[in-house]
């Protein structure tokens, strides 16, 4: 049975984010394929739908018809709890099948703090943990994304990685693997073949000698010919589709909008930043190509926002042309530009002009350190007065906040750093220039984690103790001032400069950690330090091992047989160059030798646009300009009902515009659609009469209303009826609501309905977050009677004072237990409008 059919399912957190059957969602037949995978994010799904790499994968592997790609994300801790209870498997959001049940299980590792979760989502699924223990018949697990370019921690875990681009990697292996089933080929056979693929790296192909302190004496390879694992590249992205046919997602995400790669790659060489490095060389999508991929995008999704993704978005060839020419396309559609990666000096007056067309989005800015000294260290070319006066043009521009990143822990960093910071956010909040007691200024602060491949990999990184000592330091004077201080938790940041620099040892303490119940440890009310400090222990590991000791530059690393491109002795000479504070240059201005380019396939992609195609315009329909306001009917049934109210509205509206209905918006900053509902109902609620009232910008017949959207409406959703309202028609509200109400198993009687019925008087206990409260339940009801034994009709009313849920009054009536309410289903049939 689908957990979708469970009787508990529509009380659990968000159950949006386990329905499936998204628009733009890809179900394929599995008999009728080859290879299936699933691809596994070891976090909520609001928080790996915002991805871009897994749209990226889902659209590339799906587009083959022998290869079937579905979407699996780590369930939240009371699903994980009804999972466990119940002996149900992990499942995939397509198919609904086990991940025992793939033939290949792919996890996307953005960050260390994942890794408790993956081992969550392994056991969930009966899969064995340990590689070496894994069997013929179970899939192979693989690890992709960032935490990958050192994945020793979690080598035990995996059967393989793949190290840097997955586009062109993730269809070698899946070919690989459809070759091994025709051919009957085990397990480690068609390893053995993956070890020629570019970016793959097999953990059981390497061993690892120490010397008797914990350092690594060796890294050894089995295999003569499979000694380093050189990173997976794409020369050119454009070379990959871009995934336009995007899942339009219920639950809000973490990023609820289309981004658009503009380029991979940074060429600023910021000594602290791995994706600086990783990520190398810069490679820019065309901007033509942005252009046509994002209307695409929009087109065929109904989002509202386009977001420039990229490590420096301002440093884009073509920003200023791309910027205003999307910007005259979209704007009349009220969609709005987001750069989410802005340094300070690539800003201008002109970004900033064309960003607040539609909806100011936000300004985010990451001085890093409070003072050049420190910005030298960290090569961050970033000057105080390029700072104030960016700064100042933003708030002149008409925002009234800005966010500011810094990070404490820097090598090199003293008190007299920490007050240049507090210095510098002081001045910031005063160039706002108005007076009051709102903040005007975030100031976010992180702990600096040294990170493998950077030319800060062999320095030390401050203690918990001493990132609250300096915590405290900003926070104290930043007091009564209107900048709003938020950090990040030190222990959080402890535990993954563990991982980050850690070695194979740590699988045995990540397994112990996610034993003793360590999960979400991203999340900081799910932390819990003790649990690693316990793990550690037990696994004989220190960790000031891999957190307070400098390393020397001769000495092995943990991953020295991953190569970036990046080699080891250019990082060596960066870490020199910031001991002494000298600058490197940006690497399109000169090439810096670092090894990543050999300037004959691989170089930087630059796209120099100086102007842009503007779109034709659409043709004049019948009806445009003549705005006409409309009421329209539509169902909630099935996995529809568990949609909350904000999400049920989202979906609507993105129909509107995948439709092509284009709405009417207010006025101001952040313009709405002028879309507006009667009531909000219960999540796990199904109902025949939705009303909804929408002003459009032109006139539409009535029938092509409603069939446009009838075919942009995901399944359980579905316009019934179309109504024009004429001008001065009021909206109305409803007086009058009616249910049918059924429940199983639970002995009701008819003598409790006679006693409610007779009654003047009727209290029911109401439970909200302010406690528990009686209602009377009897004025809000008009009628009630048996319909059969197990089914009720009801009609309830609309009153000025406190109302009830259609289940908390049935409740109220019989008696009824929790238990009970959660095998009732109550549909609504129709209402009454005044």
């Amino acid at each position: 049975m689908s957990i979708l059919d469970q009787s508990w399912f529509s009380n659990i957190v968000r159950p949006s984010r386990y329905l499936g059957n998204e628009i733009n969602s890809i179900r394929k037949d599995p008999s009728r394929v080859q290879v299936s995978i699933a691809l596994a994010f070891p976090d909520v799904y609001e928080i790996g739908m915002s991805h871009l790499g897994l749209k990226i994968l889902y659209n590339i592997l799906n587009s083959e018809e022998w290869l079937l790609a579905e979407r699996v994300f780590s369930p939240w801790v009371d699903l994980e709890d009804h999972l466990r209870r119940r002996g149900i498997p992990l499942c995939t959001l397509e198919s609904e099948r086990p991940l025992s049940s793939f033939d290949l299980v792919g996890f996307s590792l953005q960050h260390e703090l994942s890794y408790t979760n993956v081992l969550n989502m392994l056991d969930l699924s009966g899969i064995t943990l340990l590689a070496r223990e894994r069997s013929d018949n179970e899939p192979l697990i693989i690890g992709g994304g960032p935490a990958c370019f050192n994945p020793e921690p979690v080598a035990d875990f995996f059967d393989l990685f793949v190290v840097g681009d997955g586009e062109a990697a993730a269809l070698e292996i899946c070919r690989a693997v459809r070759g091994a089933r025709k051919n009957r080929t085990g397990k480690k056979e068609l390893l053995l073949e993956l070890r020629h693929v570019r970016g793959i790296y097999i953990p059981s192909l390497f061993g690892i000698a120490y010397y008797p302190d914990g350092v690594v004496r060796a890294i050894e390879p089995f295999l003569d010919d499979y000694r380093q694992v050189d990173k997976a590249l794409i020369p050119d992205i454009d070379d990959y589709p871009y995934p336009q046919r995007q899942i339009v997602p219920f639950t809000e995400l973490i990023h609820d909008r289309i981004s658009v790669e503009i380029s991979r790659g940074c060429t600023r060489g910021c000594r602290f930043c791995q994706a600086g490095i990783i990520y190398r060389p810069v490679r820019e999508r065309s901007p033509v190509s942005v252009l046509e991929e994002t209307e695409g995008a929009l087109r065929l999704t109904g989002h509202e926002e386009i977001s420039l993704l990229s490590l420096s978005s301002g440093d884009y060839s073509s920003i200023g042309p791309l910027l205003k020419t999307l910007m005259d396309r979209q704007s009349h559609s009220n969609i709005g530009v987001s750069l989410p990666s802005l340094r300070m000096d690539s800003l201008n007056s002109s970004m900033m002009e064309q960003i607040k067309r539609v909806r100011k989005t936000g300004f985010t800015l990451a001085p890093e350190a409070g003072n050049d000294r420190l910005r030298r260290v960290i090569n961050k070319g970033l000057t105080q007065e390029e700072i104030l006066n960016t700064a100042s043009a933003v708030y002149r521009a008409g925002w009234n906040l800005i966010k500011l990143y810094f990070m404490i822990g820097l090598p090199s960093e003293e008190d007299e750093d920490i007050e240049d910071m507090i210095n510098l956010s002081r001045q910031i909040t005063r160039l706002a220039g108005k007076k009051g007691k709102r903040a005007n200024l975030n100031v976010s602060i992180s702990t600096f984690v040294p990170k493998a491949h950077t030319p800060f990999m062999w320095t030390t990184q401050i203690s918990p103790e001493e990132s609250r000592r300096r915590l405290r330091l900003i926070r104290e004077g930043l007091r009564r001032s209107r900048v709003k201080v938020k950090w990040n938790q030190p222990e959080m940041s402890w535990l993954e400069g563990i991982l980050a620099r850690g070695d194979r040892r740590l699988g045995r303490a990540i397994m112990e950690a996610w034993r003793i119940g360590a999960r979400f440890d991203a999340w900081g009310e799910h932390f819990g330090v003790e649990a690693w400090h316990k793990a550690l222990e037990r696994a004989g590991l220190d960790p000031s091992f891999y957190l307070h000791r400098e390393r020397a530059l001769g000495e092995t690393l943990p991953w020295d047989h991953i190569n970036s491109g990046v080699t080891k002795a250019f990082l060596r000479k960066e870490w020199i160059r910031a001991g002494k504070e000298h600058p490197t240059p940006d690497c399109r201005e000169k090439c810096l030798e670092c090894g990543v380019c050999d300037h004959k396939t691989v170089d930087p992609v630059l796209c120099k646009e100086k102007s842009l195609p503007l779109q034709a315009k659409d043709p004049v329909l019948p009806g445009a300009g003549q705005k006409r306001r409309y009421r329209i009917t539509c169902t909630k049934l099935n996995r529809a009902k568990y949609l909350g109210h904000l999400e049920f509205a989202r979906v609507l509206i993105r129909a509107f515009r995948r439709a092509g209905l284009r709405l009417a918006y207010s006025g101001g900053y952040h313009p709405m659609p002028r879309v507006s509902f009667f009531t909000a109902l219960p999540v796990g609620t199904e109902s025949l009469a939705e009303l909804v009232d929408v002003e459009l910008l032109e006139r539409q017949d009535i029938s092509s209303i409603k069939e446009k959207m009838n075919r942009e409406l995901p399944e359980g959703i579905d316009v019934t009826h179309v109504k024009v309202l004429f001008q001065g028609e009021k909206k109305g509200s409803i007086v009058e609501s009616r249910f049918l109400i059924t429940l199983r198993n639970t002995g009701v009687r008819g003598r409790d309905l006679k006693r409610f019925l007779d009654s003047d008087h009727f209290p029911v206990v109401k439970t909200n977050k302010k406690g528990e409260h009686e209602v009377d339940a009897r004025p809000l009801v008009r009628s009630i009677s048996f319909v059969t034994p197990e089914r009720l009709e009801m009609t309830v009313k609309k009153t000025d004072g406190p109302g009830l849920k259609p289940t908390e009054i049935v409740r109220g009536i019989f008696s009824l237990t929790h238990e009970d309410i959660l095998h009732m289903e109550v549909l609504k049939t129709g209402q009454v409008l005044a």
